[in-house]
This record gives structure tokens, sequence and C-alpha cells, in this order.
């Protein structure tokens, strides 16, 4: 799974996720991809679970690009502990997807499998996605 291999802070303060993504928001590597409509954060192991699903629909075929990573910690406390203390320990890694990120791009097949792969990835994404396509924007 992604995960940065250093950090210049090991805890990061929860910003606000709202407004539209002005940067990579538009189809650069690939001739189709996935667009986010919604905001949220994405786990490594929710990108790693569309990663799979599109390599497995298109049978190991065209090229994949992976547009966002997960380089945010994120804190937990262990149950029952009390108030003070600290932060808590960094648990897991989350991408911060705004609306209108593009998160996959692909190449190299047709359009009707590529909405497939598509189509089975955004099932494993908590964020409400648009297939795109190289001119359509």
């Amino acid at each position: 799974m992604l995960s940065p291999k250093r950090m210049k802070f090991r805890r990061y303060h929860r910003f606000k996720n709202a407004g539209i993504a002005t940067r990579s928001n538009k189809l650069i590597f690939g001739q189709f991809g996935l667009k986010s409509i919604t905001s949220s954060w994405l786990t490594s192991r929710q990108i790693e679970a569309g990663r799979r699903a599109i390599t497995r629909h298109v049978r190991r075929g065209g090229k994949l690009w992976i547009r966002i990573y997960p380089d945010k910690p994120i804190t937990f406390r262990p149950p029952e502990t009390r108030m003070g203390s600290g932060k808590g320990t960094p648990d897991f890694w989350v991408a911060v997807v705004k609306c209108g990120n593009m998160l996959y791009e692909i190449s190299g097949v047709s359009e009707f499998i590529a909405r497939g792969a598509m189509r089975v990835a955004s099932f494993k994404l908590p964020v409400k996605t648009r297939f795109m396509k190289i001119g359509i924007e």
C-alpha cells in the first residue's frame, strides 16, 4: 500500500476539505479517467482496492496512472484513555480528494473496457465519480 517514506512532521491537523480542485482536474496521461464529484478522504487501502479492480478488469492490459497519493497521516487514540497526554499515534494514511480531482487514468484499451474498469473501481471508493474521456472535460 502507498505511504510516504519520510515526513517533515509525524502528525498533521485535520483541515477542512471544502472547495473545487484547481489542480489535477484534467486528463493528462491517459485517454480515459475517473474523476471525483464529491470531496472525501481516500485511504491507501481504498486506492489500492481501486487499482486492483482496474488491473483485473482490463486483464493486465493498457497503462494505468494513479493521480492521487496518500500523504496525510491520520491519528487515533487508544480506546478508554483519559484526556490529555498528547495526540495519538499515526494509524493510517489518506489522500485528500476534492470535488473535481482526477483519481485514475488509463490508456491502451478500448472505451468499453475502460468504462467497465472505472465503474468497478468506483464501487470501491467512498466518493461519487464520473467517467471522463479525452476531448470531453
